[in-house]
């Protein structure tokens, strides 16, 4: 578990000595783990995107977008990154994809 104040002497051992607060700490240890998760699954699904999208994959980059702007509103839902970058980065993509579209029609 992570030292709550991040006090660089306390050698691994909680500082904290409250039960609520040490319950907080192992909470907040838990979902960071869990933010950790969605965050690099997030990045992952958002770099496939961007290539499809820069190669010109018509056919994969329709579902990729869909599959990408779902993990986006969940990841935004869940407080794991802010609503309105979730919301630029939906739009970023939803614009190439358009653009992407256009060219190929």
């Amino acid at each position: 578990m992570r030292d709550c104040r991040g006090d660089k002497f306390s050698k691994g051992v909680s500082v904290l000595h409250r039960q609520s607060a040490k319950k907080h700490a192992r909470a907040d240890e838990k979902k960071r783990i869990r933010n950790r998760h969605r965050k690099a699954t997030l990045r992952t699904m958002l770099k496939q995107t961007e290539t499809a999208l820069d190669e010109g994959n018509v056919e994969t980059a329709p579902e990729l977008c869909r599959n990408t702007v779902s993990l986006l509103d969940r990841a935004a839902g869940k407080g794991v990154i802010k609503k309105g970058t979730a919301n630029r980065q939906k739009s970023r993509l939803i614009r190439k994809l358009h653009i992407l579209m256009a060219e190929a029609a």
